[in-house]
């Protein structure tokens, strides 16, 4: 061959490895490029948190909840860049929509009173938004949005299609007519009722609003909207209503309770558990103790606590029922009935010995202080039925004495769950017995502590349960929004 050819052979052979070279680099570059440009910044809890106190400066309560949750979940959140690529965390802090209105209802004496009506739907990413209503005077925007942020998550570890919501008003019952909360309930609804339905808000009953109230309301409700889809839950069984919703949250409690005992091989028989509140949650919750064998020490309300160190008994317990739900009346008639020990406008939990506390009444019930007595005197679990009673530094507390600690969108989520049991026989107009949504219960509640436990189980076997439910919360949510895309 001519040197020629092979020199010109030679020549092309090179440039061709330099191009090929020259390609791979190219697209090693551009990789790497494309890479760092999906690297997006991760989460920084603190940061989320910062901004949101600047927007929403006067809402304690629900930069509270918010708090919580996105501090237990930044780890976990961070693992997935696509969320914070489409700023998922902001999405979900901040609710969808908020409606607030004036309400005026004439009292008995013939003069116009005015409240205001709130309703927040936070999120409907895995179902219609679903939540409780909420009467009384402590009532404002910022613990109306904690509720709703909480039962977002709460909603989504019952397994069922349900978003979260939450709304309410600054009337209190208390000390009111029948003729007077019904006039005001019609009044809330007739302001309300554009923006609910059976397949787009089912709201409930709260702090406030029983079956009275849900009656009242439905009734405007159904009247308004010409239809009749059971669109409210708690509602009487004569119009929809569901066996065992009453007693739901309360025994769901216990439930998930001793779903919670079972992991340190511990029984309920015999133990004093302290109760805080004596209304629905705090009563059958109470009831389905006696049942077991626990000892109940404890009761309460706005004005001050019961101590009964030998246990309640059921037929007290169901004078309390009697004197909170037909004459209205206070805790203190019942220690001046049966002569036991009574603590006026104080809380159970600094005077009252305890194995297991079940605070039950309302937020931010349980300090640190109160958390330090209980654990002073042995308290081995806390399992809340109320929404948020403990406070940040009171959790700080329970996780770092390692004992068995629920939080409330864990624990009190067996209301809701009947509630969509409810909405499920409403759309089949069908009507279960007590023991098939007590089964359904059981099984939901057990559900909840499984997810719990696989999101929140330690290196040392210890179960956090607080960052359990919110991741376990967190992650349905965040799939279905992620799906669903940018709305």
């Amino acid at each position: 061959m001519c040197i020629f050819v092979k020199i010109y052979l030679l020549v092309n052979i090179i440039c061709y490895k330099f191009a090929a070279f020259s390609i791979c680099n190219f697209h090693i570059e551009n990789t790497q490029l494309i890479v760092k440009s999906l690297n997006y910044s991760q989460m920084k809890a603190t940061d989320v948190l910062a901004d949101l106190k600047r927007r929403f400066p006067n809402e304690p309560e629900y930069l509270q909840a918010v708090e919580e949750v996105i501090t237990s979940i930044e780890d976990t959140y961070n693992e997935y860049p696509e969320f914070e690529r489409y700023n998922l965390i902001e999405r979900l802090c901040i609710p969808d929509r908020i409606y607030s209105f004036r309400v005026s209802w004439v009292d008995d004496a013939g003069k116009v009173q005015n409240n205001m009506g709130y309703r927040i739907q936070h999120n409907n990413a895995i179902g219609p938004y679903k939540g409780g209503i909420r009467f009384h005077s402590s009532v404002n925007l910022s613990i109306l949005k904690f509720l709703a942020f909480e039962q977002t998550f709460k909603n989504s570890l019952t397994t069922l299609a349900m978003g979260g919501a939450k709304g309410g008003s600054d009337f209190s019952p208390r000390g009111k007519s029948d003729m007077e909360v019904m006039r005001f309930c019609q009044a809330f609804i007739t302001e309300l009722w554009r923006q609910i339905g059976a397949d787009t808000d089912v709201p409930a009953g709260d702090i406030g609003v029983g079956g009275r109230e849900v009656g009242y309301m439905y009734g405007m409700y159904k009247k308004l909207a010409r239809e009749n889809t059971g669109t409210f839950t708690g509602k009487g069984r004569e119009f929809g209503g569901s066996l065992i919703r009453p007693e739901a949250t309360g025994y769901g409690n216990v439930y998930f309770l001793l779903s919670m005992l079972a992991t340190r091989g511990i029984d309920i028989k015999d133990k004093k558990v302290a109760i805080s509140g004596s209304g629905n949650v705090a009563t059958y919750t109470a009831e389905k103790l006696l049942q077991l064998g626990a000892k109940v020490v404890s009761m309460s309300d706005s004005d001050g606590t019961i101590y009964v160190p030998d246990g309640i008994t059921q037929e007290q317990l169901d004078y309390i029922f009697k004197l909170k739900n037909i004459y209205r009346g206070r805790i203190r008639e019942f220690a001046e009935e049966y002569g036991c020990e009574y603590f006026e406008g104080e809380r159970p939990w600094l005077r009252v010995k305890c194995d297991i506390a079940m605070p039950s009444a309302t937020q931010n019930e349980i300090d640190g202080d109160d958390a330090r007595a209980l654990l002073a005197q042995g308290c081995i679990a806390v399992s809340e039925g109320a929404n948020m009673p403990s406070t940040p530094e009171a959790i700080k507390e329970f996780l770092a004495a390692r004992i068995l600690y629920a939080p409330g969108k864990a624990a009190n989520a067996g209301g809701v769950s009947v509630s969509g049991l409810e909405m499920a026989q409403n759309s089949q107009k069908l009507s279960w017995s007590a023991a098939e949504v007590d089964a359904k219960l059981k099984d939901i509640m057990a559900e909840i502590h499984h997810q719990c436990e696989l999101f929140g189980k330690e290196a040392d076997g210890y179960i956090n349960y607080v960052k359990g439910a919110n991741v376990a919360g967190f992650m349905k949510v965040a799939r279905a929004m992620m799906a669903q895309g940018i709305l």
